[in-house]
């Protein structure tokens, strides 16, 4: 009876991947519409993985996509952990980008909820003046 459990819970997990994978995609051709320029897709770190990596203008963003029953369970997803996360991957990504560095870093999330449009969410989370000496 437990491998029938595990097997529905990684047929789940699989889902839920497919659904964020599809929801990253459309996140960077949105993007691209709006005059976004993706630079990275899934960009892994040691500190881990950046969504998506996309410049505008003179803004770098690091953009965290979430797809969830409402928009406001896709922000809750966005965990205090998952932020120092995400700040020490953007910084480890900067440091191989070296051309980059006189762009403005910025934290954006995109939220989808299951029935809507999605939200992007721009300086979803602000960098803390500490923070900000690892990512100049």
């Amino acid at each position: 009876m437990r491998a029938a459990g595990d097997a529905l819970m990684t047929q789940a997990r699989r889902n839920a991947e497919r659904r964020g994978r599809r929801s990253e995609m459309l996140s960077a051709l949105w993007l691209q519409l709006r005059g976004w320029r993706i630079l990275d897709q899934r960009a892994r770190t040691a500190a881990g993985e950046l969504d998506l990596v996309a410049r505008r203008g003179q803004v770098l963003a690091f953009i965290e996509v979430k797809h969830r029953a409402s928009l406001d369970a896709a922000l809750i997803a966005v965990t205090p952990y998952q932020k120092r996360r995400l700040l020490r991957a953007a910084s480890l990504w900067r440091s191989r980008h070296g051309a980059l560095a006189a762009l403005q870093p910025r934290f954006d999330v995109i939220a989808w909820p299951e029935q809507g449009w999605p939200r992007h969410i721009k300086g979803a989370f602000m960098i803390e003046t500490d923070d900000l000496a690892g990512l100049i």
